[in-house]
């Protein structure tokens, strides 16, 4: 082999090893999550609405802590006192690091749901969850940022309506970057494996 065809062997070597650790480099990934993976995504950025104790809140008060948000009333039959019993069970599920999940409930019913209503609603699950409430407006405008579609749904009486709404939850990393939405009807076991994979991750 002379001196020209060896150095040539060497060069495409380099270049296939180079090429091999920018492979790879591209192809690492973040976790595998049991829910809808939307690392990335360009909307449900903050929820600017004051909490039941009427403190304005925002995202990055909670920086460090992994977020679970979900829309719902508190006089909903099922769906959202489902999700608020297997938010808990996760939080208790992680032991000492479930002081590092925060739970938020936002109502899409601020007509009924006060703030009074809204904190004993909370304590039923945890007393560290928090509720959000907004004005209508306020209200509509973070529905829309988040993608979230409710309704009113008329009832016999004025006050026995229902509220038809997006039944999911979004989960925030803790460095407040949106990176799952959890289904509902996943179940607690699916969630509490993203929150772990999300507290765990880097």
């Amino acid at each position: 082999m002379n001196k020209r065809i060896a150095l040539k062997r060497i060069a495409a070597s380099a270049l296939l090893v180079s090429a091999g650790g920018l492979l790879a480099a591209c192809s690492k990934k973040g976790p595998e999550f049991k829910g809808v993976d939307i690392t990335g995504a360009d909307y449900a950025k903050d929820l600017p609405l004051p909490d039941h104790n009427g403190q304005p809140r925002h995202l990055k008060d909670f920086a460090g802590k992994v977020v679970v948000v979900f829309f719902g009333y508190t006089q909903c039959p099922d769906v959202c006192p489902t999700s608020m019993v297997e938010l808990a069970e996760v939080k208790r599920s992680l032991g000492a690091e479930g002081d590092r999940l925060q739970g938020i409930f936002v109502t899409v019913d601020p007509e009924r749901d006060t703030p009074e209503v809204l904190k004993a609603y909370m304590a039923n699950f945890d007393p560290t969850f928090l509720a959000l409430r907004g004005s209508p407006e306020q209200l509509a405008a973070v529905a829309k940022d988040f993608k979230i579609y409710y309704k009113k749904v008329d009832g016999k009486t004025p006050t026995s309506y229902t509220m038809d709404h997006s039944a999911g939850s979004y989960v925030y990393d803790p460095a407040g970057r949106l990176r799952v939405y959890n289904r509902y009807g996943s179940g607690a076991q699916a969630l509490a494996a993203d929150v772990r994979a999300l507290l765990n991750e880097g």
